[in-house]
């Protein structure tokens, strides 16, 4: 589990649990979200919760993970463009530690799953 700040004084946090990233890993969610300027702001944060909202409304049952995703993360009402900016980088954190874990195993001749 990490912990993101959410705002700049630091005192509003959102816990991210492993089931977070992989999710956000499974439906590629932050993928193609920043624009060319690298700003992450307000916008940013609603396009994020626009793409979840429409995955969500194209399937039929809704998946659990991603409804977890949606009310703990990404429509928690601390989450801001700053808590954003910093699951993205608790994100990229998590890929760094995971391709790590996977070319180890590799090397020992052990499978990840």
């Amino acid at each position: 589990m990490v912990k993101i700040t959410t705002n700049a004084s630091g005192s509003r946090n959102i816990e991210i649990t492993e089931q977070h990233f992989e999710t956000i890993e499974r439906y590629q969610l932050l993928r193609d979200l920043i624009d060319s300027n690298g700003y992450i702001d307000e916008t940013v944060l609603d396009k994020l919760k626009l793409n979840i909202r429409s995955l969500l409304e194209s399937e039929a049952g809704g998946d659990k993970q991603l409804l977890d995703l949606c009310l703990d993360v990404v429509y928690h009402p601390n989450m801001k463009a700053l808590g954003l900016q910093n699951l993205l980088g608790a994100y990229r954190e998590w890929m760094t530690q995971k391709t790590e874990v996977n070319s180890q195993t590799a090397d020992n001749g052990v499978s990840a799953d």
